[in-house]
């Protein structure tokens, strides 16, 4: 979800102001995808390299966290929303796990969409942490290093159990993947949309749609005629 600073500077705005709107910006993409009955969606809210930015808007950013987590779950419970965060737990304000740990037990039941909020998260880390977990349970006995594959990896991942992402959305008319679930999506399809996240609205979500549905996903195989193979949804 990028460009909420360049947003508000172009309006004169201070960055909190950026961040607030794109924390409005949020609801309509979770209440569409709930609707369409997509399995999951993951936010990337903050990234491990972000804690490299000005005090201030880290501490404007985590208090939109615990705003938003209070705010939104009426829109959890009313759309069989469950929330998951993933990401490193350690550094997060005792406030925001709060509120998280709140959220994620008040929706551990629901069975619709699945909403990943991926807050203090690198996908270098993830991998990390999952291989550091597997090395000591190979150390301790508990598993055999010869029947580790990419199933025992990806058991360890933040997303573990959940399906690989079909189609990765980029604001801003960024390109670059910013060390983001850099296993989950090794044959998502990527779509740049040029508006800051703001202004991503529910119209700029079906366009995605609309060309993710147009792609030839082949998944390394070689394709046999040359129409679409995308099924009509996502």
């Amino acid at each position: 979800m990028d460009g909420n600073g360049r947003w508000a500077t172009r309006r004169g705005l201070p960055r909190a102001a950026g961040h607030a709107a794109g924390a409005e910006a949020v609801r309509p993409i979770v209440t569409r995808c709930a609707q369409l009955g997509l399995d999951a969606l993951t936010l990337y809210s903050f990234s491990t390299e972000n804690w490299a930015r000005a005090a201030d808007e880290i501490d404007a950013l985590m208090s939109l966290y615990v705003q938003y987590l209070v705010s939104e779950r009426p829109l959890f419970l009313e759309n069989n929303v469950r929330l998951v965060q993933i990401g490193r737990r350690d550094g997060l304000p005792p406030a925001v796990l709060d509120e998280l740990d709140r959220s994620v037990e008040m929706t551990a039941s629901h069975t619709g969409l699945t909403l990943n909020l991926a807050i203090n998260y690198g996908s270098r880390a993830e991998i990390t942490d999952a291989v550091r977990g597997l090395c000591q349970d190979a150390a301790d006995g508990r598993i055999d290093p010869g029947a580790v594959d990419e199933s025992a990896i990806a058991d360890r991942l933040y997303t573990a159990g959940q399906p690989d992402p079909d189609l990765l959305i980029r604001t801003a008319g960024e390109m670059r993947l910013s060390n983001y679930l850099l296993w989950q999506i090794s044959y998502a399809e990527l779509y740049v949309a040029d508006v800051c996240w703001p202004d991503f609205g529910p119209g700029e979500l079906d366009a995605a749609f609309e060309a993710f549905r147009r792609r030839r996903r082949k998944f390394g195989a070689v394709a046999e005629d040359s129409g679409p193979v995308c099924p009509d949804r996502v």
